[in-house]
């Protein structure tokens, strides 16, 4: 072992013979060559800047190997949380992954495009007079007849007709991004 005394001359040996040493041992737990020769030197600082408040016979490459102990477990500890943390992100990705999935698969596009096209349609219709949007709903939401609409509100089938048309124009051009799908709906 070495004296505290001699140990300015000592101590490049005491590097040449034990940084492999110590550099292969903190290796083996962080798996990273940089970060254990970081260790290895930190750790041999820390011997060097306290030499004078420990014992004049201690056991260096104990002691230096003890203060490379702690810094791979402080070192991997950290690498837990961190793994943990990184753990748990991705849980909650993938959580949420699975919901976009999920609702996409039960996603109906003619719902949407059937939602939408009703919106578009009730829209135009409110700005309609009265009569237009009656008999054009007579029509076409309570399947009447022309005839049997003109019978109910005392008008001719030309009168229901030219109605229904004038509605159908209108929804025509609110519909147009929509026409293939509403065409059988307004022809």
């Amino acid at each position: 072992m070495f004296n505290k005394n001699n140990y300015t001359n000592n101590f490049n040996q005491f590097f040449i013979d034990y940084q492999r040493r110590f550099i292969h041992f903190a290796s083996t737990y962080v798996h990273d060559e940089a970060v254990a020769e970081d260790f290895v030197i930190e750790s041999i600082m820390y011997y060097w800047e306290n030499k004078e408040r420990l014992p004049s016979d201690i056991n260096i490459p104990a002691y230096v190997l003890t203060v490379l102990k702690h810094k791979c477990i402080d070192y991997l500890r950290n690498q837990q949380v961190r793994q943990m943390a990184s753990d748990k992100i991705f849980q909650i990705y993938s959580w949420e992954l699975s919901n976009r999935i999920a609702t996409l698969e039960e996603l109906e596009p003619n719902e949407i495009f059937t939602a939408e096209i009703q919106e578009i349609v009730n829209r135009t219709l409110e700005t309609l007079p009265e009569q237009t949007r009656r008999i054009f709903a007579m029509s076409r939401y309570e399947n009447k007849s022309h005839k049997e609409i003109a019978d109910l509100l005392n008008m001719t089938t030309k009168g229901v007709e030219y109605h229904i048309n004038k509605a159908t124009k209108v929804l025509r051009i609110a519909l147009k991004d929509y026409l293939p799908t509403t065409l059988l709906l307004f022809s």
